[in-house]
């Protein structure tokens, strides 16, 4: 299969707890299986902050207990990144908002520590060969993978990008 990137070209995320709904348009993405036995890898997540000021904001990519249900539009793209990329047969789940069930981070499946500084920072994380972040299916808990913003700091004005692999 072929790399595709998945990104929110700017975004002010809300501070969420675990377990709880992620209201619509305020995370940058969610990233869910097609299919019950697709997998999926994540080699890249990078974030690049653009508040005016100091805006602690505390990312984190993990797990969801609660997997959303129905994309509804919003302001993320999905890209192949190989232009002669074939279209999938179970294109895989993406949204920043979904029109039923809303997605909820679990509060023990946090894969990446993603915190930062929005005012002018920058965080980029790179899977090693074989270490990749992987999904398989798209049920709760590992077919389907959130980033967004944990309680405290202050969110500021970002940017994203995850770069993820389906098979």
């Amino acid at each position: 299969m072929a790399k595709r990137s998945l990104q929110q070209t700017t975004i002010t995320p809300t501070a969420t707890a675990h377990t709880t709904n992620l209201v619509d348009n305020t995370y940058p993405f969610v990233l869910q299986g097609g299919s019950t036995t697709q997998r999926i890898n994540i080699s890249e997540v990078m974030e690049t902050g653009q508040a005016a000021a100091s805006a602690p904001t505390l990312m984190l990519l993990a797990r969801d207990s609660t997997v959303a249900v129905t994309a509804a539009a919003g302001t993320h793209t999905d890209a192949a990144l190989n232009s002669a990329t074939a279209a999938l047969a179970a294109p895989p789940v993406v949204g920043s908002g979904f029109s039923g069930t809303k997605p909820q981070r679990s509060s023990t499946l946090i894969l990446l520590n993603l915190a930062f500084n929005a005012f002018g920072g920058m965080v980029r994380w790179v899977a090693a060969d074989e270490e990749e972040v992987d999904l398989v299916g798209n049920t709760a808990s590992l077919g389907e993978v959130s980033l967004s913003a944990f309680t405290g700091g202050t969110p500021g004005l970002m940017g994203a990008h995850l770069i993820y692999e389906p098979f």
